[in-house]
């Protein structure tokens, strides 16, 4: 067990530092620099796309939906932790490039979803579709998409969920005294509910579910600014400067700083990593660029909005400087420090919500990619009880090596997608032309696929 560990561990390191990173800036500048940095452009439309009628079905998935649950699986207790852990190693120079690799990365998610909308399929009222599906329609590989699906499928579905309910447990056992097997029984229950119900389910529970839980902490968040509002200026420039002072430079920091600052924004919002085009593709819209900028919204939504939220509350109390606590536990006290004890309470309550939400968009990432490896009730069904005892067994234990290996698979998922959607570019590229040619035409942009020659397999775009 400890040479495997030992290995995954190595190999983690080099995905993780070397390739991932260097796949994720390389990509996310090119989107940017063909799209015009059209992330940047129209984020007043992409605002305008959220809270728009876009879907042509009273039984479709509105965009609003399917926002909801890419954000629903991608904000959870990173973004409280993950933060903190950030800010401790890396100083508060790193929520600097944590703000430019979200603005970065919003283009390729941009593509990526795109992508996912281009070529779903059709399932019965509503549609599904990902990375493995637009692998085997639009390169002809699916043996790729079969072997992306049983990488997510694993990663989110099965081993995330039971970290994401490990968190909840552990917090409702330190701030309530309640023993982490009836959390777990509770949260499994509620979980099959969800689960068994379908996908307009999931997407009910999720648009609930996630506006409640950023507005809450967002709330929190504006208080603890407000009550400091006198030294916001100069929180500002803690973290310009140290993003670019001579202090991290001298010290030998400044590679940490901005590392720390990169992985923190890459991996909270996980644009480009090939898990929210799975959710973008169940959207009933006109044009498949209007989800591609409404999950694009998502990655600031993720980083620029929520994690800056952590960075700030947890930079006006300064606490981070004391070495006493990390990771969540350095969140908790700073809040504390702010709002007093009941602060402890709230992030319980956070934590219940950020990652329960998150536990049903990891499972819905699973059941789409278990349907195209095979479109069976059977096979569904038992993949959904063993998302439903993973988040029991989550609750009452927790091993290293299952979480290593969940981003050994991870990293390997990512890598998979980034090159798939670095090849299938010049289609989004095509696909985004055709939208801003209609919009700059005053007209609300249709798309059909021969409107693309380079567009094959596009079944739900035929006329």
């Amino acid at each position: 067990m400890e040479v495997l560990s030992n290995f995954v561990g190595t190999v983690n390191t080099w995905l993780y530092s070397y390739l991932l990173i260097a796949l994720l800036l390389v990509l996310g500048f090119y989107f940017s620099l063909k799209t015009g940095f059209i992330q940047i452009r129209l984020i007043g439309e992409m605002l305008k796309l959220l809270g728009g009628k876009n879907s042509s079905s009273k039984n479709g998935i509105s965009s609003f939906q399917a926002f909801c649950i890419s954000i629903a699986s991608c904000v959870g207790t990173g973004n409280l932790a993950g933060v903190a852990i950030a800010i401790v190693i890396g100083g508060p120079g790193a929520v600097f490039w944590m703000w430019l690799i979200a603005l970065i990365g919003a283009s390729s998610s941009l593509i990526e979803c795109t992508l996912a909308q281009v070529y779903k399929v059709k399932d019965g009222e509503h549609f599904r579709g990902g990375p493995a599906y637009y692998m085997e329609k639009a390169l002809g590989k699916r043996w790729m998409g079969v072997v992306f699906s049983i990488l997510i499928s694993i990663t989110y579905g099965l081993i995330f969920n039971s970290v994401q309910a490990n968190t909840i447990s552990f917090a409702f056992e330190k701030a309530f005294n309640i023993q982490r097997l009836h959390v777990g029984i509770v949260l499994a229950v509620v979980t099959a509910v969800i689960i068994f119900g379908g996908v307009r389910r999931i997407a009910r529970v999720a648009e609930v579910l996630v506006p409640v839980m950023a507005v809450a902490y967002i709330f929190v968040a504006i208080f603890i600014i407000l009550k400091n509002i006198a030294i916001i200026p100069s929180i500002f420039s803690l973290i310009i400067s140290s993003a670019f002072g001579f202090k991290p430079v001298a010290g030998g920091l400044f590679g940490a700083v901005i590392m720390q600052g990169i992985r923190r924004g890459l991996f909270s919002n996980e644009a480009g990593m090939g898990s929210a085009p799975n959710a973008a593709a169940t959207s009933d819209v006109s044009h498949p660029v209007k989800q591609g900028l409404v999950q694009a919204l998502g990655i600031f939504t993720d980083t620029i909005v929520i994690c800056s939220c952590t960075a700030f509350i947890i930079l006006i109390s300064g606490n981070y400087t004391s070495g006493s606590s990390n990771g969540i536990q350095l969140t908790q006290d700073a809040i504390v420090s702010q709002v007093g004890s009941w602060g402890s309470i709230f992030i319980a309550a956070c934590i219940l919500f950020f990652a329960f939400s998150s536990v049903i968009g990891n499972y819905y990432y699973g059941e789409t990619n278990i349907e195209f490896i095979k479109a069976n009730k059977g096979w569904l069904t038992i993949y959904r009880i063993m998302v439903v005892g993973m988040v029991l067994f989550g609750c009452v234990a927790h091993i290293q090596i299952v979480w290593d290996l969940a981003d050994l698979f991870m990293g390997l998922m990512a890598t998979m997608n980034l090159i798939t959607i670095a090849i299938l570019s010049k289609i989004a590229f095509a696909v985004i032309k055709d939208y801003q040619e209609q919009r700059d035409k005053g007209v609300d942009p249709v798309f059909k696929s021969k409107n693309v020659p380079e567009i094959k397999n596009a079944d739900c775009w035929e006329d």
